[in-house]
């Protein structure tokens, strides 16, 4: 994944109100910090930023330069605020990386085919904890889930890691589980039980009612 330049402004309005008028002006208030370096808070172009997360995903690395600083930093998003509603980006932490460094990110999952018939895929974690080259971040992983009989588990060391990049959990992490898919029988047979509860229920609480 190659970096993606962008430029940033100085903030210096803060709180909410400083924030909202940040957002209006069309940027995106964030903070970059890292390596002894004291934080420094930022405004980002808000298309620019969305664009560049849409394209390469949230491990994307950018070189951010500061109007008026004293050049380009390289940067990774640590934490981004979105508005779920809006789908806007409401505040973003962005860390210094340097070349060659490795860093610990959380690389999106995601599961391909069918298991096999009358099973049902329960997803335990979409994302993999894994440590790369902070300019070689892999975007996401897909790992394969046709035919898997009920009582089959996808673990971590079932994914295929791009060389230079190592799992930051163990080997047997559980990322999905598949189980036996309940049958029309055992459905309408739990239906029935949960109405027979329910009437016991009520029955009982007549009874009290009619001895107070």
């Amino acid at each position: 994944m190659s970096e993606v330049k962008i430029s940033a402004e100085p903030r210096t309005e803060f709180g909410k109100g400083g924030a909202r008028r940040t957002r209006r002006a069309g940027l995106v208030p964030a903070v970059l910090y890292g390596h002894g370096e004291a934080p420094v808070h930022i405004a980002l172009p808000a298309r620019e930023f969305a664009a560049a997360i849409r394209h390469g995903g949230l491990n994307q690395v950018f070189t951010i330069d500061v109007v008026g600083g004293t050049g380009a930093t390289l940067a990774l998003p640590k934490a981004i605020q979105r508005d779920p509603i809006k789908e806007t980006y409401e505040h973003v932490d962005l860390i210094i990386v340097k070349r060659g460094e490795k860093v610990q990110v959380d690389v999106p999952v995601t599961l391909v085919g069918e298991a096999a018939r009358n099973t049902l895929v329960v997803n335990e974690s979409n994302t993999l904890a894994v440590t790369a080259e902070a300019m070689h971040l892999p975007s996401g992983f897909e790992v394969s889930i046709e035919g898997l009989e009920a009582g089959s588990q996808v673990t971590a060391g079932d994914v295929t890691l791009p060389e230079g990049t190592e799992l930051a959990v163990d080997a047997d992490f559980v990322l999905a589980m598949v189980t036996a898919a309940q049958t029309a029988e055992q459905l309408e047979g739990d239906s029935a039980d949960a109405g027979e509860a329910a009437a016991a229920a009520e029955s009982e609480g007549s009874t009290e009612e009619a001895a107070s």
